[in-house]
């Protein structure tokens, strides 16, 4: 790809659904980086960038057609919404008024429920700003759409920057009480989407503690420390380093499924999450939030039934997932960060996905 040009953001259609036309968007910063991002779901379709050698290859997993998006996608690239990752048994309770959720990830409900913000199609439009070009999305979701009370407006803004960063900026209000969560829901593999297992990419996250879950992959409510378990990230590991290792945690989760307690040390604003490298093409991905908590999930449940825009399929953990957010089935543990927003407050956070090469 040529370096040093302009950047770019061109549209094209690639489909349609009952709600209307899904349209493709390409950004290009001019450094050697190109992203698509669909209208559909709000979802990234493709990251190119290239490696320590300059060869760029696509690193985001995904499907080069729309229907396999709307019939069996396990969340590539999509908005997860209106409550990213999972609320035990569909319920919560707030202000008194219980509330009954779709129950998509039995026995409870999985990022926003059956047809969730990854559904939809938002209204987008694209800019140019400056140095930068990028997208501005926007859904409404309404009272009670799958359960959860409020109107609830959200735009999500990406931008990618000529430093090979994709922003993600998140804004949300609502009209009744509700609670909010939302992430991207990438799966990366940094040698290349359909380059096989992801074991080798060494992972740091800035985390000292996570949230151990049950039979259910629901958080107990314990916030545990790391430290001699296989879920010490604190240094850099290869994810695969520990993953077959007898820890009642993995064996849950078939592998990494985890939300992480960031380390934030008081401090606002965007802070490292997350570092991974891959070793072989000298890649690194840098995950940069403003958010409380990220889930690191291995890739536990690819099965070899989906095949990707590279013509190969997916087998488990051929690909890995960094979900910044604020920790699963919150509305239920008071002891939490709260996801509860409010008429007149507006939620509103960003995370950073940042690409670079090793020396």
């Amino acid at each position: 790809m040529d370096r040093d040009l302009r950047p770019t953001v061109t549209g094209e259609a690639f489909g349609s659904t009952d709600e209307g036309q899904v349209d493709r968007y390409t950004l290009t910063n001019g450094k050697g980086m190109r992203v698509r991002i669909l209208t559909y779901g709000g979802i990234i379709q493709s990251i190119e960038v290239p490696d320590r050698r300059g060869r760029t290859a696509n690193v985001a997993l995904g499907f080069d057609n729309l229907t396999d998006y709307v019939e069996r996608s396990p969340y590539f690239g999509c908005i997860a919404g209106r409550y990213a990752n999972r609320i035990a048994l569909g319920r919560f309770t707030l202000d008194g008024a219980t509330y009954q959720l779709p129950i998509n990830n039995d026995p409870n409900s999985l990022h926003g429920g059956t047809v969730g913000f990854d559904k939809h199609i938002w209204d987008t439009t694209p800019f140019k700003r400056g140095d930068t070009v990028g997208l501005v999305m926007r859904h409404t979701s309404p009272d009670l759409d799958q359960g959860y009370p409020g109107t609830v407006t959200t735009t999500v803004t990406y931008t990618l920057t000529r430093d090979n960063g994709i922003r993600m900026e998140y804004r949300a209000t609502t009209d009744k009480p509700t609670v909010v969560n939302l992430t991207n829901h990438t799966y990366f593999n940094l040698a290349g989407a359909g380059s096989g297992r992801i074991e080798g990419h060494k992972l740091q996250l800035n985390a000292s503690r996570y949230t151990p879950v049950d039979a259910t992959l629901i958080p107990t409510g314990s916030l545990d420390p790391v430290a001699g378990t296989p879920m010490d990230f604190t240094r850099s590991t290869a994810i695969g380093a520990r993953v077959r290792d007898g820890f009642h945690q993995l064996v849950i989760g078939r592998g990494y499924d985890h939300n992480w307690v960031l380390d934030r040390h008081g401090r606002s604003g965007l802070v490292q999450a997350a570092k991974v490298v891959e070793p072989g093409s000298g890649r690194v991905l840098t995950v940069l939030t403003e958010e409380p908590g990220i889930q690191f999930y291995s890739g536990n449940f690819l099965d070899g039934t989906l095949v990707g825009t590279s013509g190969r399929m997916y087998r488990q953990g051929d690909g890995f997932a960094l979900e910044t957010q604020h920790y699963p089935d919150s509305p239920n543990h008071p002891n939490f960060p709260s996801t509860v927003l409010r008429p007149g407050q507006v939620y509103q956070t960003t995370t950073v996905y940042r690409f670079g090469t090793t020396g």
